[in-house]
């Protein structure tokens, strides 16, 4: 008898290198779907190609210069800006105790749930000159007139850098909180016997070992920053953003769009290319298993105070003015919101949002079961270049999807006016079917993300079990994974609903025909200064937003090994 007898593990293993030599359904509908989602960043480059009556060469000699200097200005200030709020305030709420300290553990956090075009609309109805802040600071002081005072313009690109800092610090604070929060307690109590305060502590110790994540966090800021179109519009910023919309709808050049959509990939790329360059041939390990509750310093005082107003700030300007004012004007003009179809575009968004999470979740998770039962290096290649979409602008993937769908919709008009002398019209283009494409190859990438790390926690050992007591690779999935799987799939099904219900520039272009969401509503009330009207809508979406905040919060306080509840009297 053979005394080399294959283990679930190894069996699943030489199992998967048979697949792949056979290639099955799995690893087909993988590529199928790895291709699908690619479609529209391939159709930006061959557009971008294309000829483009000499625009390009218009836009080099007027606009270009200006949208690469302001977008690298804004991409600079907001990137600082993240980095000083989201990583201080992740080392005060972790490291040290304070009143409000509890509170703030999970509140920091809310500011990701207000759209950045929602907090604009917001900024520049109290800022302006006929907003409420300057209309009290002119009854204080007696002031007439403008000429008598000065105040900042609200329309800049320093707003614009200041209110993207506000809604997208969280992603720096989330990350660098988790990775405080797994950091050894060993090098804290070194630090400390060296003679090391707080301060020194965190920037000679804590954040050099949290730099890989504070890196990720300020690289999805930027991705997010470079995406915006309603705050930049709105504050009359010329981005490349706006300026894919300038040449696009006011020049008439779907070439020129996509020239300029290439040179935002490409900016894209290399903020990516540069986070991993950054981190080359670093290595950042956990030297010991001695975790316990990480050790605190009490503050007291003024430093208590500074503490806490240092995570107030924030907080404050990012979501609790904001939630307060829209809460005010959604109870006084309600009656005016409700005349004009919000709940119509209230259902259009919940369904649209809704169908898209869902198709995006299944998607997710075939690709990455497929990834699992292949194995194999292409594949995975294939899918990771997929689920690029989260880190391009809607914009540029906007433009990427108009010209497909029109060729294909094109093709199935003349086929059917050939073979049956019926036209078709249009099957793709301007409809929510398109939209819903639009919205998955933006955000795959959340869903297949969650769903390949949910993968990854769960053994081989499993897979070769199932399938030796006869279970499909299906079945297995149903069966054994699925149960397994179910908090990472309501993860995945609520940021991606959230995502596409704040989603604007991607909606704006895609949407049929007298088609509104709430994101789209907002906007164009909003950019009308009827503010008042849609704060409904804006407090909407907000409000959609929250839940997954929370969840996400509750999230990384559990990762740490060896944690306690907080003391009574800083928890509140």
């Amino acid at each position: 008898m053979p005394t080399n007898i294959a283990t679930p593990e190894r069996a699943l293993s030489w199992h998967d290198g048979a697949r792949i030599s056979r290639i099955d359904v799995w690893t087909l509908g993988t590529l199928a779907l790895a291709a699908i989602i690619m479609v529209p960043l391939v159709s930006v480059v061959v557009m971008a190609l294309s000829p483009s009556d000499r625009i390009w060469s218009h836009l080099v000699d007027t606009v270009l210069w200006q949208y690469v200097r302001v977008t690298l200005t804004l991409m600079i200030g907001v990137g600082i800006g993240v980095t000083v709020i989201g990583a201080g305030t992740a080392w005060l709420v972790t490291m040290c105790r304070f009143p409000g300290r509890g509170i703030f553990n999970w509140a920091m956090l809310l500011p990701l749930a207000v759209p950045a075009y929602v907090l604009a609309f917001v900024v520049t109805d109290q800022l302006e000159y006929a907003g409420s802040v300057q209309t009290a600071l002119r009854a204080l002081f007696g002031w007439q007139s403008r000429q008598d005072y000065w105040f900042p313009e609200v329309r800049s690109l320093g707003s614009a850098i200041v209110v993207m800092t506000l809604v997208l610090y969280p992603y720096v604070y989330l990350l660098a909180r988790a990775a405080f929060l797994e950091q050894s307690v060993c090098v804290i109590e070194v630090s400390r016997t060296l003679g090391r305060g707080p301060w020194r502590s965190f920037f000679h110790v804590a954040l050099p070992l949290a730099r890989p994540a504070i890196v990720v966090g300020v690289t999805l800021a930027l991705m997010e920053t470079v995406n915006d179109f309603g705050t930049v519009d709105f504050f009359a910023v010329n981005t490349f953003t706006a300026g894919i919309y300038d040449v696009w709808l006011n020049m008439n050049s779907r070439a020129g769009a996509a020239q300029l959509a290439t040179v935002l990939l490409l900016f894209v790329l290399a903020l990516i290319g540069a986070e991993r360059w950054g981190r080359r041939g670093q290595r950042y390990h956990h030297t010991t298993t001695k975790y316990r509750e990480l050790p605190s310093y009490r503050l007291r005082g003024g430093r208590a105070a500074l503490a806490f107003m240092a995570c107030l700030l924030p907080l404050a300007l990012g979501f609790i003015l904001p939630a307060a004012v829209l809460a005010n004007y959604a109870l006084s003009f309600y009656e005016e919101t409700l005349s004009k179809d919000f709940f119509v575009h209230a259902v259009n968004s919940l369904t649209l949002s809704a169908a898209s999470a869902a198709i995006a979740v299944a998607a997710g998770i075939f690709m990455a079961y497929g990834v699992r039962l292949s194995g194999g290096s292409v594949i995975r290649s294939v899918t990771r270049l997929a689920s690029v979409g989260y880190a391009i602008p809607g914009a540029v993937l906007a433009i990427g999807i108009v010209f497909p769908l029109g060729l294909f919709d094109n093709a199935v008009d003349g086929l059917s006016r050939t073979l049956f002398g019926v036209p078709t019209g249009l099957l793709l283009s301007g409809t929510i079917a398109g939209l819903i494409y639009g919205y998955l190859a933006r955000f795959l990438a959340l869903s297949y993300g969650t769903m390949e790390s949910s993968l990854g926690k769960i053994t081989p050992s499993m897979d070769g079990a199932s399938r030796t007591l006869g279970h499909t690779p299906g079945g297995t999935l149903r069966r054994v994974h699925f149960p397994l799987m179910r908090g990472s799939l309501l993860t995945a099904a609520l940021l991606v609903f959230v995502d596409c219900m704040k989603e604007l520039p991607l909606t704006l272009i895609l949407r049929p025909f007298n088609y509104d969401t709430l994101a789209t509503f907002v906007y164009q009330y909003a950019s009308d200064e009827l503010l008042e009207e849609s704060a409904l809508g804006a407090l909407s979406i907000v409000g959609a937003g929250i839940l997954p905040v929370i969840m996400l919060s509750i999230t990384v306080t559990r990762s740490r090994p060896g944690r306690s509840e907080p003391d009574a009297g800083y928890a509140a």
